[in-house]
């Protein structure tokens, strides 16, 4: 009777170091690496770097850390989590003909950071970057360019259904998006659908050579897009520089301040620098220089545009005006 209580003892103890073993051996990291020459196969630790984002990420522990030890091209991924995926010298990159960069489909609370990134859509990459949902998003230190496949096709595209989405980009190049066809895609396209709003502000950004710069489109909501560019230049795009389009019951409020907004337009007699569209598109502006364009600033179907003094408009082929002067307070 003692030898068979000792030996189930020890085979309790044995199944019990198994489990933990296993456990621990499965357990997710709060950071992980990625190496150029990285194998998927890994822990994704340091010393055993893994190949991909979508193979470290697996292994990253939600709220966790991916970073970036060299420079190599490190795939598509999709996001399902809180996770920061970040690169601090080198060149990370993303190359993704065909298809989306990095796809964001994450829990209303959770918070995104991607930072330093190359992400090349080679020509007919869809979306560089698509948030359909999240808490937050942030974008900081990242190259996103050439994404012309499948229209819309933009760097950036913020296109949540349900819930609200607060997106944050900054110090960024988005350049050369938006599918051949008049009106597809662009540098960030905002359009959220159902009863979703998008918060999204974009401080020290180019955004060049785009079809439009930046697109709000309020058309597919009943709640709000409100957007704030700062600080950024707008330049070079086909149609747009900026076009805020919403009726009731979505309404779109964008800021713009502190920017250039120069040569846009000129593949459309319709297009601006700045346009609003609709009853309930409005934007205000202040300390920006608007030159070079097809339409200075351009108000249609009803759509609003307030000057809040510093802006210079000049150089157009057509200046546009504004609603009215608004003082400042």
């Amino acid at each position: 009777m003692k030898h068979s209580s000792k030996w189930l003892h020890r085979a309790t103890l044995a199944a019990f170091l198994v489990f933990i073993a296993t456990g621990a051996a499965h357990a997710q990291a709060t950071r992980t690496w990625v190496s150029g020459v990285g194998d998927d196969a890994n822990p994704c630790s340091r010393t055993a770097p893994c190949k991909t984002f979508a193979g470290a990420i697996s292994k990253t522990a939600a709220g966790g850390e991916i970073s970036v030890l060299d420079p190599g091209g490190y795939g598509a991924v999709t996001i399902t989590k809180s996770i920061t995926i970040t690169n601090e010298g080198g060149e990370a990159g993303i190359l993704v003909p065909g298809t989306n960069g990095i796809n964001v489909s994450a829990a209303a609370t959770d918070r995104i950071v991607l930072r330093g990134l190359m992400i090349e859509g080679a020509g007919t990459g869809l979306n560089g970057i698509r948030v359909n949902s999240a808490s937050q998003v942030v974008i900081e230190n990242c190259l996103i360019q050439n994404f012309r496949g499948t229209t819309p096709s933009y760097g950036i595209y913020v296109a949540p259904s349900a819930g609200t989405v607060r997106v944050t980009v900054r110090n960024s190049i988005i350049n050369a998006n938006g599918a051949a066809a008049a009106g597809g895609g662009g540098g960030i396209g905002i359009k959220p659908s159902g009863n979703a709003y998008a918060i999204v502000d974009v401080d020290n950004v180019n955004l060049a050579h785009n079809n439009t710069g930046l697109f709000a489109d309020g058309s597919f909501s009943n709640y709000s897009i409100w957007t704030t560019l700062s600080n950024s230049q707008v330049t070079g795009n086909l149609f747009d520089g900026v076009f805020a389009r919403a009726n009731t019951p979505g309404e779109v409020r964008a800021v713009v301040k502190n920017s250039t907004i120069s040569g846009n337009g000129f593949s459309s007699t319709t297009a601006a620098g700045i346009q609003a569209d609709g009853a309930a598109a409005t934007v205000r502006m202040q300390g920006n220089t608007i030159s070079v364009n097809k339409i200075g600033v351009l108000l249609s179907n009803s759509g609003t545009i307030y000057s809040y003094g510093g802006n210079i408009i000049s150089g157009n082929a057509n200046n546009g005006s504004f609603t009215s002067t608004q003082a400042t307070q």
